[in-house]
């Protein structure tokens, strides 16, 4: 990174030989170098959460979690087959103002048109 080479390193360390003194030398290498080690494990942490986050954003998104509805196409007809089972799948229910149970109601639910009596209007 910073192509420090033999000489450069010797050089530092006179200086900081001279200003330090022998005593003290040890000491602040010793502190120095926790300090890099610190540096360095939050920089390579700091890379890793990016490059989580990075293919976390790539990532597609997860499935959804229930199946969707089908969709049924518009403009077709409609085939006898599915008329029939269309049909089986309803409840048969008992047509309003017949007898429970009745056969007179068809088998798709429809009421019969029923007669209208004349004789309750009057004339």
């Amino acid at each position: 990174m910073f192509d420090v080479g033999l000489w450069e390193l010797l050089l530092i360390f006179g200086v900081g030989l001279l200003i330090l003194g022998p005593e003290r030398m040890p000491r602040v290498a010793s502190q120095l170098g926790r300090w890099i080690g610190r540096a360095r494990r939050t920089a390579s942490s700091l890379r890793r959460q990016l490059e989580q986050e990075i293919a976390s954003a790539d990532a597609p998104p997860p499935p959804p979690k229930r199946k969707p509805t089908p969709v049924k196409p518009v403009n077709q007809p409609v085939t006898a087959e599915q008329k029939a089972s269309s049909a089986a799948d309803e409840p048969q229910t008992p047509a309003a103002g017949s007898a429970a149970g009745s056969a007179a109601a068809p088998a798709q639910g429809l009421q019969p048109a029923q007669d209208h009596d004349d004789s309750a209007d009057g004339s």
